[in-house]
């Protein structure tokens, strides 16, 4: 019998949420895991708290490990959806890992992280580079909102070809501004991710090497 879990995700922003929620829950589900969003915690006064955008290391870390103190039970798993791209700097092993090739700048970041935290339920995930990324998987997948602009479609799939590899589109421009530049109707919050459920988490796992590890990793509750 497949234990049940779960899973606990810090978000960096609305738009990760809304993957998580709308997305990742249903495909997790499969695997008995019950998944809870939240976006990071940035602010609060005496009568709301402020969550979405990661500027600061500290903040994120303290809203993590209060979440795990809330949720202490061996069957909770705690995990996060943060953006390579404007990671802040005072990171742990930032300008270590700035030194690194993709791969292994996420791999020394989330080791990193995951040891600051120090719960062996923390399972760390950064996004090579941002959330665009995974859209750049199938750009074609654009044209379900956007259908009037095949035009800047085939660019965009020009670029997944010459690249090769949706997570190492990053050299000159971040993954969400080529899309604008060539779409600037494009709504992050809202179409992009209808259009990453569209494209479905098993071609992200075909397509995505890191975020397929850390797919992997959750299924088997790791």
């Amino acid at each position: 019998m497949n234990t049940f879990i779960r899973l606990n995700v810090t978000a960096e922003g609305q738009t990760e949420e809304s993957f998580v929620k709308h997305t990742l829950s249903e495909y997790l589900a499969e695997f008995n895991i019950s998944t809870s969003v939240r976006c990071v915690l940035t602010s609060r006064d005496k009568k709301k708290e402020y969550r979405g955008g990661l500027s600061n290391y500290e903040k994120a870390k303290r809203d993590i490990l209060q979440w795990l103190k809330e949720d202490s039970n061996a069957d909770a798993r705690f995990t996060t959806m943060f953006d390579l791209y404007a990671l802040p700097t005072n990171f742990p092993k930032f300008e270590e890992a700035k030194k690194c090739p993709p791969y292994e700048r996420v791999q020394l970041l989330e080791e990193a992280f995951r040891d600051d935290i120090g719960d062996e339920r923390f399972i760390p995930y950064i996004q090579l580079h941002e959330f665009e990324t995974l859209i750049l998987s199938d750009p074609e997948a654009l044209l379900l909102e956007y259908f009037e602009h095949q035009r800047a479609v085939d660019q965009l799939v020009a670029l997944l070809e010459e690249k090769k590899n949706a997570e190492l589109i990053n050299t000159e421009q971040a993954p969400s501004k080529r899309i604008l530049a060539l779409i600037p109707e494009y709504d992050k919050c809202s179409v992009g991710v209808d259009v990453v459920n569209k494209i479905g988490i098993g071609k992200l796992k075909e397509r995505c090497k890191h975020f397929r590890e850390w797919i992997q990793r959750l299924e088997n509750k790791q």
